[in-house]
């Protein structure tokens, strides 16, 4: 609630460093998406309301998923509504596939990236974003978070290869978002006080990120691949 209300009414700007992790989903994605050629067959496999489908466009786009995400969201806009442990798509169907904040809702995430793996074309490419710190969410369907090197593991066993992970940021950007998180336990005007309190030190924690160079704690994962040719 707090987020969907940010980002209708944050500027811009704003949006993008109070939601950094939303932030980046959207760069990645729609860089994914210019790096690809004019026709390529794109699978966006776990789509939900198929918001990103507009970075599409210029591509043959197919939007999955089994819609058992969120009772709330329109899936009228999936191309197809399937498990995507058991892809309804033949070998090689996909030039390209994107996995976005979906692989913590599945049960067998090693049977995705391989059905993954499968429908894509010989040497086709995968994004793949994961949360790691993050709070359960779309419950009961919400099994798992992985590490950087859990989902090279995963990933290089569906075949795949070239692979880098980066993180959402470091322990700053994740404790600015920890505190944002907090004014949700405050009902109505206290809400107001408690931003008080929370809001002026989240916004001044991104500004020490460079601290933290390892950054192994993080919001989560952005991950490309490319399945082995």
């Amino acid at each position: 609630m707090i987020y969907a209300r940010a980002r209708s009414w944050l500027p811009d700007s704003l949006r993008r460093y109070v939601l950094h992790f939303e932030a980046l989903i959207e760069d990645s994605v729609q860089q994914f998406a210019a790096s690809l050629p004019r026709g390529s067959r794109v699978l966006d496999a776990g789509a939900g309301e198929g918001n990103h489908q507009p970075f599409f466009k210029k591509h043959r786009y197919t939007g999955v998923d089994l819609t058992v995400g969120d009772a709330a969201w329109d899936y009228s806009r999936l191309d197809v509504v399937g498990d995507l442990a058991a892809l309804p798509f033949r070998d090689g169907a996909f030039d390209a596939a994107l996995n976005v904040v979906t692989l913590e809702h599945v049960k067998e995430p090693q049977c995705v990236l391989s059905e993954l793996g499968r429908a894509l074309a010989r040497g086709g490419r995968l994004l793949l974003i994961a949360p790691h710190e993050w709070e359960e969410h779309q419950q009961p369907h919400d099994y798992f978070r992985y590490t950087r090197y859990g989902l090279a593991h995963l990933l290089r066993r569906a075949g795949f290869e070239e692979i880098e992970i980066r993180p959402a940021g470091g322990f700053f950007r994740l404790l600015s978002r920890r505190l944002l998180n907090a004014l949700q336990f405050f009902p109505g005007p206290l809400m107001l006080i408690a931003a008080v309190f929370f809001v002026p030190p989240a916004l001044l924690l991104p500004l020490f990120e460079p601290l933290d160079r390892r950054q192994n704690f993080t919001l989560g994962y952005i991950c490309t691949a490319r399945k082995s040719s």
